[in-house]
């Protein structure tokens, strides 16, 4: 009998991939709670030595769950904030998920198994899952939620249970095989590859979000958006979305690479940090953010125009007074993370004279994750990919991500042997125009 490795690989049909024994252990990029205290007293909390790879324990399925063969995943900064045990460690949420009880108490491990972003195949199936089957080629949410909690029904992301996969919950994936609820389940977009298609659902969704969806900024034609990182994961999408809808998008970056990544994107307004003075840490004083953001709005309204409508906002603690203070009389700050720290210093004044609105933002429901799902599927919107590391690698991606030397999102291939695998629909891939797919991996020197 053929070991089930084997048989996703070889394109097992659904009888042959569940005739094929599901083994007892499984590689995994995972941290260790031994490890815990490994950074205390250190001031560069470097990722390469806190993420393991190695073999963990196959878990038990529950009825909702689907057991995934892991194609390719991601590399996002919540696993950069895992592997870094801040800003506290991990092994607490499971804990805190644990003490549920029953199949929760699985999550509660001596290791974690890290990772949100995953493209792979369904190769079983519990008892309570209706709508998906073995076989199937997938994408994951990295949004778990309680379906049996009143407020997920009007909006997932408002259940007090909701978590991330793989930073909030276990068996995540970065590994050769994930365990998901049913109810994280996404076609995977066919005329993509694995790691083209991994890359996409924490980002893309995000961003979808926070611009288009009904919770965010609602995003509508001859807006101009300002994008911070517009050569990122997220800002990366932010750029696309901006565009797709008919607004302008006017993207920050911090060096000539990342220009020339954001206009790759679709992005024809690109100011470099540089131009505006904004360099190191940010400023706790009000005067000097006010500084700041007057010259940034000056060049905001000399190449688009006027002051922002929005303000795509992530980076937090160096950037959340300047986008407090550019956006337009009127207009919308919408943030969804402070990678660069939590603790913001605004003038105030600036939000209530000038009815300014912040819109708190994260992740993405069900259905918005389905619509963005839909706009990938037809090429409407671009993998952000700039590289791909074997998960043997995990170190590396991570330390690149960590540091900002990335573009994009950084890919990590799992169970796929190679780049390029599991596309299904060859001729939209050839229509769309295959160079044109994940238009940052010519620009970052292509896969590793």
């Amino acid at each position: 009998m053929t070991t089930l490795a084997e048989t996703v690989l070889g394109g097992g049909t659904p009888e042959e991939l569940l005739r094929a024994p599901v083994p007892g252990s499984y590689r995994a990029a995972h941290l260790s709670v031994e490890d815990t205290d490994l950074f205390l007293g250190v001031q560069d909390r470097d990722v390469r030595k806190s993420l393991r790879v190695g073999d963990v324990p196959m878990p038990e399925l529950a009825p909702d769950e689907v057991l995934i063969a892991v194609m390719a995943s991601a590399v996002n900064y919540n696993t950069v904030w895992s592997a870094m045990f801040e800003p506290l460690p991990t092994f607490r949420f499971l804990k805190q998920f644990a003490r549920q009880g029953g199949w929760a108490a699985r999550h509660d491990q001596p290791h974690h198994v890290v990772g949100s972003d995953c493209a792979g195949v369904v190769v079983r199936a519990g008892s309570g899952v209706r709508r998906w089957r073995v076989g199937d080629h997938v994408v994951v949410s990295p949004i778990q939620v309680d379906d049996q909690e009143p407020a997920t029904h009007g909006d997932g992301m408002l259940g007090e249970d909701q978590r991330a996969w793989g930073y909030e919950t276990n068996f995540g994936a970065l590994a050769d095989y994930a365990v998901a609820r049913a109810s994280q389940l996404i076609p995977k977009p066919a005329h993509l590859s694995w790691e083209e298609a991994a890359v996409n659902p924490l980002c893309a969704g995000t961003a979808y979000r926070m611009l288009v969806g009904r919770n965010g900024a609602r995003l509508k034609q001859g807006d101009v958006v300002l994008v911070w990182g517009a050569a990122g994961g997220l800002g990366g999408y932010a750029v696309q979305f901006a565009r797709n809808g008919g607004a302008t998008p006017v993207g920050i970056v911090s060096s000539p690479e990342k220009a020339a990544a954001a206009r790759a994107l679709g992005c024809d307004i690109v100011i470099d940090r540089n131009e505006f003075g904004m360099r190191g840490d940010p400023s706790d004083d009000p005067a000097e953010v006010v500084a700041i953001g007057k010259r940034l709005g000056s060049l905001i309204r000399e190449r688009a125009g006027r002051d922002p409508d929005i303000v795509f906002e992530h980076v937090g603690r160096a950037t959340f007074g300047v986008s407090l203070f550019v956006a337009a009389r009127g207009g919308v700050v919408v943030t969804c993370g402070s990678s660069s720290g939590y603790q913001h210093v605004y003038d105030n004044r600036y939000l209530w004279m000038r009815l300014k609105r912040v819109i708190g933002s994260h992740a993405a429901n069900m259905r918005e994750q389905f619509e963005c799902g839909d706009l990938i599927s037809s090429g409407r919107i671009r993998s952000t990919m700039s590289a791909v590391y074997p998960l043997a690698e995990i170190g590396e991606a991570a330390r690149l991500v960590q540091t900002n030397g990335h573009l994009g999102k950084v890919a990590v291939l799992c169970q796929a042997p190679r780049a390029g695998l599991g596309v299904t629909d060859p001729e939209l891939r050839a229509r769309l125009g295959a160079d044109r797919l994940a238009p940052l991996m010519n620009l970052a020197g292509g896969t590793r």
